[in-house]
């Protein structure tokens, strides 16, 4: 039983270092340049080793997602969210909560977006996620139209525009083109976002 306990949590190591491995190469060389070969030289594992624990690539970035996902579930539900981005704490809030989120988990969304370009079951999976993240939020707009407030476009284009606003920051930043601290770049995308969607300056 002991030999047996050992055992799995060696296979447990492996792939958390085979995990660990693809994010680092992800971060650095990109989904569509890396090798699983790569991968598993990055890990200091036996090529053979990623077979014991993944199919493919793909079903490594699978894993990868589903993590990215139990990020995101820990991260929902604080006390000082607010539901109404009439507020702009509110905005401020999910501006923060998702420029941090996605900062951490970068090499593994950056991934999926570009194994998008040659998968279309991940082209799928990129698109599903935008609307989760949309459909999320989409009752924080309820409060406009009682405000006398008119959105910029309709709820979902509104929101759809909100999070590529930040995507595109925070892309243009990861990938070295641009130096921007976090408190900074949440700063900016607030008072930008806010401004976009009620048609006010921050008070």
């Amino acid at each position: 039983m002991e030999v047996a306990g050992r055992r799995s949590e060696r296979s447990a190591e492996t792939e958390q270092a085979l995990k660990d491995a693809a994010r680092r190469l992800f971060a650095e060389r990109g989904y569509l340049n890396i090798k699983i070969t790569d991968i598993t030289a990055a890990a200091g594992r036996a090529a053979g080793s990623f077979y014991n624990h993944f199919a493919s690539k793909e079903e490594l970035l699978q894993a990868l997602l589903k993590d990215v996902g139990a990020d995101g579930d820990v991260s929902a539900g604080a006390a000082e969210h607010k539901a109404d981005f009439t507020d702009p704490e509110a905005v401020r809030y999910h501006v923060a909560n998702y420029w941090h989120f996605a900062r951490r988990n970068w090499p593994v969304m950056r991934a999926v977006y570009q194994a998008g370009l040659v998968n279309d079951e991940f082209a799928r999976v990129a698109a599903q996620w935008g609307a989760e993240q949309r459909e999320e939020v989409a009752d924080h707009l309820d409060g406009f139209a009682p405000a006398g407030l008119r959105l910029p476009g309709a709820p979902d284009v509104s929101l759809a525009m909100t999070f590529q606003m930040i995507w595109g920051l925070l892309q243009v930043v990861q990938e070295g083109g641009l130096s921007l601290a976090d408190d900074e770049a949440i700063d900016s995308l607030t008072r930008f976002a806010y401004r976009g969607l009620t048609g006010r300056d921050l008070p």
